[in-house]
Parts: C-alpha cells; sequence; structure tokens
C-alpha cells in the first residue's frame, strides 16, 4: 500500500477523481432541476436534497478506486487503474458515511415535517415536527438500546460497542429495503424493456392508464374545490375566534386567489340547508391542518392537464425540436429502438441473474459468485488484482444494483401519496425520496463488496465499516445469509404474486404490478375510454376539429377545468372529454363523501362515452349487439322506398281510426311522412317511433 500523499503518481487519479465529482454534481444538480423549481426551492430543500443525492452517487466512484488502491502492490503500480492514498481513502470514506448517516435519520426526516407543517410560524413548525417524529424516534432508539445490550454483552467494550451498534443497525435495516427493493427492480428493468418493444402493447397501456390517471386527476381537483369552499367561508367570518387569526386567514385567501366579489360560492354555500364545515371556534390547530391539506391538494392537481410527452400540446420547444425527418423517426422508433430494448433487456436479463446468484452463493460458496471473476481478473502475489477495466466493470454493477433498488421505491406503493413530479414535487416528498437514497447507499455499496470474496477485506471501507458489522456472530452470519431472501422479490415480481396476494385476501402491499396494469377493470378502465380520451386532448372535441378546417375559431383545451365551482355554471362552462361540467355532481356541502364523488364521476363517463363492446363479454353479447348495430344503421334503397309508398297499407297496421283509405290518416300533411314513411321500420314499429308494435 502507498502511504504518501504527495506522490507524483497519484496526481492523474487525483485529477480524475475531481473531475468526476464535478460531473456527478452537475447531473445531480440536473436531476433536482427536473422535480424542482430551482429559482423558487428555499436553500433549507435544496442544500440538504443535493447532498442526499450527491453523496451516494460519490459512493460509485470511491468504491471502483478503494477496490484498485487496496489491492495494488507496490512494485505495480503503473498496471492498476485509478488510485488514492490509503490516508485519503479514509477520510473520504468517514465523512461519506457519517454525513449520509445523519441526512438520513436526523436531518432529512426533520426537514420534511418540518416543510410539511402547517403552522407559520419556523419554532411552531419545528415543535411540529418533532412531534411527528417521535415515534419514528421512540422505535429507532428502542431499537439501539436493545441491540447495544446484546453486542456489549458479546464484545464488552463500551466506545466500540456503541459504534458497532449504531451501524450495525442501521446497515441491517438498510440492507432488509436494499434486498426487498433490488429484487423487485431486478425484474421489473428487463420485463418493462421487453414490453417497451412491443409498440401496440405499450399503446394499449397507455391508453388503459389513461381513464384512471384522468380520474385520480378529476378527485384531485375536487379535493382542492372543497378546501378552497372551507376557505372561502372562512374569510367571510367576522368577529370571535377568526380575529385573532387574521393575517392567517388572508395568507390563505391569497394562496388561493379568492375575488373580493364572490356571487356564485355565496349562493352555493347559503343554498344548502347542511351545517356549515367550519368549527365554531377557530384554533391554531385546526389552522394548521387545514393549511397542511391545503398545500398538498394544491400539489396533487398541479397542471390540470394529462401530459403525453411530446405529441401533448404543451410541450416545449425542446421537446417537439427533432432532426430527423418523419420517416427517419418512423425507421428509428419502429424499426430500431425496439430491437435495442429487446437486446438491453435480454442482457439486463442476465446481469440479473449474475446479481441473484452471487447473493445466494456468497456465504456458503464465494468462490462461486460471477461477480467476483469479472470485477477481479488477475492474481499478483496471491493478491487479487483489480484493474481500469475491472473499475469500469465494478461501476456498471453498482450502477444497475442501484438503479434497480430506486426504481422500485416508486413502483412499490406503500407510501402516503408521494410521488415525483416534474417541477412540482411537493417538498416533503422530495425530502422523503432524498432519505431512502441515502439510506440504500451505504448498506448497497457494502453488498456489493462482499461479492468480490477476499479482495474487499483489504479495502479502506472494510476497515472502518465492516469490522464493525462482523463484530458480533449475528452481524457476520445475518451479512452472509439473508441476501439469500432476495429469491422472495424476485418469485414474487416475475411471477405476479403481488396481485394474486392481493385478490385472494383483499389487501396487502400494494404493487405497480405490469400484469396488474393490463387487467381490464370494467368499462371504467376500458383501454377504448383511454383512447377516446387521449383523442380528445390531443385533438380537441368535433366542434374544435371541425373549427380548425374550416378556419374558425379554435376551442379552448376540453382539460383546463377552473377550480371554482362558481367561476361559469354547467351550461356555459367549460366540458371535460366526458361531456360533464368540471363541478357536475358535486355536492354543495364541502365535505362531500369520496365515495359519492367517485360514483358520480364513474356514472357521467359511463353515460356520456360512445358504447363499445366490452372485452369480456360473451359470444351471444357480442352476436345480439352486432345485429342490433347492423338493423339500426341500415338505410332503406330507394326502390324499396318507393315500393313502400305505393303499397296501401292496412288499417290494422296503421292503428289510426281516422284512416281516409288512401294510406294516409286525415289530417297528416303531405309532406310529413317523406322522412319517416320513406323507412320500411316503420311497417314494424320502428324507426323514430317510441318502438311500440300496434296491433
Amino acid at each position: 500500500m502507498v502511504e504518501s500523499t504527495a506522490s507524483p503518481l497519484s496526481v492523474p487519479s487525483v485529477v480524475f477523481s475531481l473531475v468526476a465529482l464535478l460531473c456527478i454534481s452537475v447531473v445531480v444538480i440536473l436531476i433536482l432541476r427536473h422535480f424542482l423549481p430551482l429559482r423558487s426551492t428555499p436553500a433549507y430543500l435544496l442544500v440538504p436534497v443535493f447532498f442526499a443525492l450527491w453523496l451516494p452517487a460519490s459512493m460509485v466512484l470511491l468504491v471502483p478506486i478503494d477496490l484498485a488502491s487496496s489491492a495494488m502492490v507496490d512494485d505495480d503500480i503503473d498496471a492498476r487503474g485509478i488510485w488514492l492514498p490509503a490516508r485519503a481513502l479514509k477520510v473520504s470514506w468517514r465523512i461519506n458515511y457519517w454525513l449520509t448517516f445523519a441526512l438520513t435519520w436526523f436531518i432529512l426526516p426533520i426537514l420534511g415535517e418540518y416543510s410539511d407543517s402547517g403552522y407559520r410560524a419556523a419554532q411552531a413548525k419545528l415543535i411540529d415536527s418533532l412531534r411527528a417524529n417521535a415515534q419514528y424516534y421512540a422505535i429507532v432508539f428502542g431499537s439501539g438500546a436493545l441491540g447495544f445490550i446484546y453486542v456489549l454483552w458479546s464484545y464488552g467494550h463500551f466506545s466500540t460497542s456503541l459504534k458497532s451498534t449504531i451501524i450495525a443497525l442501521a446497515y441491517c435495516w438498510g440492507l432488509v429495503l436494499v434486498i426487498y427493493l433490488m429484487g423487485h427492480g431486478l425484474v421489473s428493468i428487463p420485463r418493462r424493456l421487453f414490453r417497451s418493444a412491443n409498440i401496440s402493447g405499450r399503446l394499449r397501456r397507455i391508453q388503459s392508464q389513461a381513464p384512471r390517471a384522468y380520474e385520480k386527476m378529476t378527485e384531485a381537483e375536487m379535493d382542492l374545490e372543497d378546501l378552497e369552499l372551507q376557505i372561502g367561508e372562512l374569510s367571510r367570518r367576522k368577529g370571535g375566534s377568526v380575529s385573532l387569526f387574521e393575517d392567517w386567514v388572508e395568507e390563505l385567501v391569497d394562496m388561493v386567489n379568492l375575488p373580493e366579489s364572490q356571487p356564485a360560492r355565496d349562493s352555493i354555500i347559503r343554498g344548502t340547508g347542511d351545517r356549515s364545515p367550519l368549527p365554531n371556534v377557530i384554533t391554531e390547530k385546526y389552522l394548521a391542518e387545514l393549511t397542511r391539506r391545503f398545500v398538498r391538494a394544491r400539489h396533487a392537481p398541479a397542471s390540470k392537464k394529462l401530459d403525453f410527452g411530446k405529441a401533448s400540446p404543451a410541450a416545449g420547444f425542446c421537446d417537439r425540436f427533432t432532426l430527423l425527418t418523419p420517416y427517419t423517426r418512423y425507421l428509428l422508433h419502429y424499426r430500431l429502438v425496439p430491437y435495442l430494448q429487446s437486446g438491453l433487456a435480454v442482457i439486463l436479463s442476465l446481469a440479473s441473474i449474475c446479481i441473484v446468484w452471487s447473493e445466494v452463493v456468497k456465504g456458503l460458496l464465494p468462490q462461486l459468485s460471477i461477480i467476483r471473476y469479472s470485477v477481479v481478473h488477475h492474481n499478483v502475489a496471491d493478491k487479487g488484482q483489480v484493474g481500469l477495466a475491472g473499475q469500469a466493470i465494478a461501476a456498471l454493477w453498482m450502477m444497475y444494483m442501484c438503479a434497480a433498488a430506486l426504481i422500485s421505491i416508486t413502483e412499490v406503493k406503500v407510501w402516503r401519496g408521494r410521488a415525483l413530479v416534474r417541477r412540482n414535487t411537493a417538498p416533503e416528498s422530495a425530502f422523503w425520496y432524498a432519505s431512502q437514497v441515502a439510506r440504500l447507499s451505504v448498506p448497497l455499496t457494502y453488498n456489493f463488496m462482499t461479492f468480490l470474496g477476499g479482495v474487499y477485506k483489504d479495502t479502506a471501507f472494510y476497515r472502518f465499516l465492516g469490522v464493525l458489522i462482523d463484530l458480533t456472530p449475528l452481524g457476520k452470519w445475518f451479512d452472509y445469509l439473508f441476501p439469500a431472501f432476495i429469491l422472495l422479490p424476485v418469485c414474487a415480481t416475475l411471477f405476479g404474486l403481488y396481485g394474486r396476494a392481493r385478490r385472494a385476501v383483499g389487501f396487502g402491499i400494494d404493487v405497480l404490478d405490469q400484469d396488474d396494469e393490463d387487467e381490464d377493470d370494467g368499462p371504467t378502465r376500458s383501454w377504448r375510454e383511454g383512447r377516446d380520451l387521449i383523442e380528445r386532448e390531443l385533438n380537441g372535441t368535433s366542434a374544435a376539429i371541425r373549427a380548425r378546417r374550416t378556419g374558425g375559431p379554435r376551442a379552448a383545451p376540453i382539460l383546463s377545468i377552473p377550480r371554482a365551482p362558481g367561476a361559469s355554471t354547467p351550461a356555459d362552462g367549460p366540458t371535460t372529454p366526458f361531456g360533464t361540467s368540471p363541478s357536475a355532481g358535486i355536492s354543495s356541502n364541502p365535505t362531500t363523501s369520496y365515495s359519492r364523488r367517485h360514483q358520480t364521476s364513474t356514472s357521467a363517463r359511463r353515460a356520456a362515452l360512445p358504447a363499445d363492446d366490452d372485452d369480456d363479454e360473451n359470444f351471444f353479447e357480442s352476436l345480439g349487439h352486432r345485429m342490433r348495430n347492423t338493423f339500426e344503421t341500415f338505410e332503406t334503397p330507394k326502390w324499396l322506398a318507393d315500393l313502400g309508398q305505393r303499397i296501401t297499407k292496412p288499417k290494422w297496421m296503421t292503428g289510426d281510426n281516422n284512416y281516409n283509405g288512401a294510406g294516409r290518416s286525415q289530417g297528416q300533411g303531405q309532406g310529413s311522412d317523406s322522412g319517416a314513411g320513406a323507412d320500411i321500420r316503420r311497417w314494424f314499429g320502428g324507426g323514430r317511433g317510441e318502438g311500440r308494435i300496434r296491433l
């Protein structure tokens, strides 16, 4: 091991490391810019989230450098790749680990609840955040106390036992999450690529997801309207307990942007006989909860539009700009991209198999690990060596394992409505996702290093972290044997066991499984409904299409739904893609139940959409629908219509007592029967009548 920090041979490696860290910083800033508006986001949010992403990303750089530096022989320096002195690696790992530890367990949870608190004062926000995290910290410190007693009894040294307890418990909890999430992602990523290669299937899945997304958007808008009604009524209260919080109420009104004169809202609220949802006494706690709910609801229906990427009317210039012609784009997306996706899916499938196999055999038969032989290429003086190629391969393995674990966070829906939204992610959601990235980084990094056999025990990371994890037999065997349980999430995702378990017992962890997405949940989940919805969003209504063809004024976007329920009446207001007003079916009482609103929106969509055949109907139902459509769309030929006019209908067939014997009823105009009488279906009671046969 080379200990001199002034060695000239390490200068290129130092320069490369600094440039790589700079590139990582730029990538992290671009990720933050994608999900957060940088100019309007406060510093207390940007700085912790930046380091929560930057520190785990730097571990992907530190691990290959640590492997090459620890395996280096003094007389074989030129044969190695990027390396750093041992002292620099030790300091880097300490700073990286303890900053990540502080962000994961203290800084990000407290700031997350702080940003989600509805109180105005900073001190009140901090107290509310500590109160919200009290149960979380009680569980953490309780588990830590039990672990400390066990380590102290096993090892005996107080300072080492305390440090080992903190590191080992944090590692074990993170390893549990890593194994579960990574097992799900190792199957999900190749499967997603295989299915994306099928263009028609991908389009069908997008169409089937559009109604569900639109329904969630509509429900979020209804929740926002209910909260706006409460704030509007709160602003009209004068005197009493409201006078103590006038400034707070004015801030809420400014956030809602309520107009000064609002007769429509007043008429809606006063026209009901229901009791006001506002309490008689307005307290600080009530206003804080109202503010919290309003901020969350405002982030939920962000743009009030369905986003279809580059095809969306709201797509920017960069999304629409392309150098390819329509034909070359066809060749690229229809001929080339599907084959590239299929090839990449095959490669990642093999990589997933190698990772799962290495997890299973690393505890008992580490010499059978495939990843070990892909990173450690040769031995020098009975010591495994990691060169530049091995460093690059190790970085690729780590990036794929990180991607598999992190992508599962967005698919496994066990969290409280958090989501990553482009340029509109809620602060609490940003803190939470950043904390998960930081929590998974250290266990995933050390778990990868254990694939390499005895090579990793010479690294600076093992001397700092690994010796404390292996301090007790329980921690050592847990690190070796527990990763074999990765077979459980792999099999559950591969064979769709999540959906089967949920259908069998009716509850459980909700996983966004691709198999469940393809299933049709009924008429409201039909892909045809999604197809119509997408077409109407992209092209507008039929009136708008005719106006564009004739050069007339273009209709307003049909999904630009106003939030204020009194701003426009259902008669003259904008309509949804299903032909209903956005305020239709909303009770004037702001405390309308979720089930009633859900039933109203669903029934309106069923009534307004064309009655397409269901995929689940049997043969006889399908045959009956086809025969009915055939008869209803039947048009009588001209010669048969003329023959029908010349034939005199019997009196018993007309059902008219004032029959004049000339084939017409008395008092009937000569031209009134030109449209209806020419239809042969009227002879059998059909056509434009009431559908009854008169005998």
